[in-house]
């Protein structure tokens, strides 16, 4: 795994050294423009919408529109000078339940691992932050960015996620016609809790795929060996108006199916 982060991770007067890895990977498939005419891969270039002059990297600068039109430039020293040492530095400032976070706010995780001698404070940490059952509230700096973020124990190690600010999540209220009060048909309300129960399970991801990308991905090697693409005819579904008949519907597709039993084997089973 590639080191993304080095630093430290500190709670009270305790420091580790750490190391942060990214712990997932983006699998999009990634796929190139081409000028329709000859195949040729498409090029971008940074131009100036004033002189129209095509520019290098060294010709750029960073600045923040203010106003339409008005900018305020700073320089890439200004900015490090504002990030300090809070780039090489995790500080845990609360110790919380995990319960107490709403999914809304997490963003990336990291994993964390331990730096040059931090092999027993890490260690420390993660053995008391599991047995408290309390996750740690920190700050950390990532790519010029700094970052809320969570630090808990996850299987064999520790994790850190990023995530928002209270200011960057949006307020629900916003979201138009999201009624406050229905009144609700008992009937139904019974059947769609009996159809959640048939559907309740273990959380397996195993058993989830990106089918999208799979069946992109045999498209683009059938293309490559020069076959058709083959596209797999799509179940119709039935066109079911009333709520009370799509919730029987769906409640009697997913109930466990009975294994069949042949007469030939209750002849053999009753012979016996």
């Amino acid at each position: 795994m590639h080191t993304m982060w080095k630093g430290s991770i500190s709670f009270g007067l305790v420091t580790i050294p750490i190391k942060l890895f990214a712990a997932t990977e983006n699998k999009d498939i990634k796929m190139r423009q081409l000028h329709k005419e000859d195949h040729s891969p498409i090029k971008y270039e940074k131009t100036c919408t004033g002189c129209e002059k095509s520019l290098e990297q060294s010709e750029i600068v960073k600045a923040y529109e203010y106003e339409p039109n008005k900018f305020v430039e700073l320089e890439k020293d200004e900015m490090d000078a504002l990030a300090k040492e809070q780039t090489k530095s995790i500080e845990i400032m609360d110790f919380v339940d995990l319960s107490e976070v709403d999914p809304i706010y997490f963003d990336r995780s990291y994993f964390i691992g331990p730096g040059e001698n931090g092999s027993k404070p890490y260690t420390l940490l993660k053995t008391a932050m599991e047995e408290s059952g309390k996750i740690g509230i920190a700050k950390v700096m990532i790519r010029s960015k700094q970052h809320l973020s969570v630090v808990r124990v996850y299987e064999k190690g520790l994790l850190l996620e990023t995530i928002h600010f209270p200011d960057e999540v949006r307020n629900i209220d916003l979201v138009p016609d999201i009624p406050e009060e229905m009144e609700l048909n008992d009937k139904e309300l019974k059947m769609a809790i009996q159809l959640i129960e048939q559907l309740t399970t273990e959380f397996d991801p195993e058993k989830y795929q990106d089918d999208y990308r799979e069946a992109l991905m045999e498209a683009i090697q059938s293309k490559v060996k020069g076959e058709q693409i083959k596209v797999a005819k799509q179940r119709p579904k039935a066109d079911v108006v009333d709520l009370m008949d799509a919730l029987q519907a769906s409640i009697d597709d997913t109930k466990p199916k009975k294994k069949k039993t042949t007469r030939s084997r209750k002849k053999k089973a009753s012979s016996e």
